[in-house]
Parts: C-alpha cells; sequence; structure tokens
C-alpha cells in the first residue's frame, strides 16, 4: 500500500525557515507527482507546490514562489518542501499527496503538475507548522 508520511513540522517565527519532509513507500517518486497541500483552520485545503521529477515538472502558487523549494532527494523517496522567510499567514497543517503520473494529463513545457487537491488520491497525515508573528 502506497504511504506517505510528513515530517519537519514545528512552531517557528516569522522570517524563519522549516523544511518539511515526506517520506514515500511502496513506490519511488518518478513514477509519480507528489504536492504539498496546506490547510488552515476554517479554510480550504490549497495546493502549495509540486513536483513530476521525470516530467522536470515543478510549480508553485504565486504567495510562495521565491520562500518555497521543492526538491527531491537522489534515492527518490523522499520530498521536501524547504520553507524560507516564513509568514504567520503560512501557518497551517501541510499535507502531501501522491497521484501516479500516468494518471494526470501529460506534463512537460505546456502543463505543469497540478494544484488541484481533486487531483491526488493518496494522501499523508499531515505535519503542523505554525509561524509566530
Amino acid at each position: 500500500e502506497v504511504q506517505l508520511v510528513e515530517s519537519g513540522g514545528g512552531l517557528v517565527q516569522a522570517g524563519g525557515s522549516l523544511r518539511l519532509s515526506c517520506a514515500t513507500s511502496q513506490f519511488t517518486v518518478d513514477q509519480y507527482a507528489i504536492a504539498w497541500f496546506r490547510q488552515a483552520p476554517g479554510k480550504e485545503r490549497e495546493g502549495v507546490s509540486c513536483i513530476s521529477d521525470s516530467d522536470n515538472s515543478i510549480n508553485y502558487r504565486d504567495s510562495v514562489k521565491g520562500r518555497f523549494t521543492i526538491s527531491v532527494n537522489s534515492a527518490g523517496n523522499t520530498v521536501y518542501l524547504h520553507m524560507k522567510n516564513l509568514k504567520p499567514e503560512d501557518t497551517a497543517a501541510y499535507y502531501c499527496a501522491a497521484e501516479p503520473r500516468g494518471a494526470l494529463p501529460p506534463m512537460g513545457d505546456t502543463y505543469n503538475c497540478p494544484l488541484e487537491k481533486i487531483m491526488y488520491g493518496r494522501w499523508g497525515q499531515g505535519t503542523q507548522v505554525t509561524v509566530s508573528s
């Protein structure tokens, strides 16, 4: 069974940094698109970033561009979300999600990995990020 396990969340002051990890089991990242989502209390879950390493496809929501970086480890079984210059509005539970590349539209020059939650069928349990002002 495909499993995703997030870690790395915590409490940090505004302007600080965190690195979230999404460890995968039963599959390697090269066959999947992996995305990070977040959900603040009372708000909808929103896509933050995604990567389809085999397609050289990376995507970020506008509010995190230049501050967050998504990457894959060399073993292809962990996806990181490096977050810097954190803001109080980044406070949320962060989830990673996965979907087989074959189940998504072809990714490449004209289509990036998606940030819509409906596109992903496998989810982790989440890790909390709290940014104090």
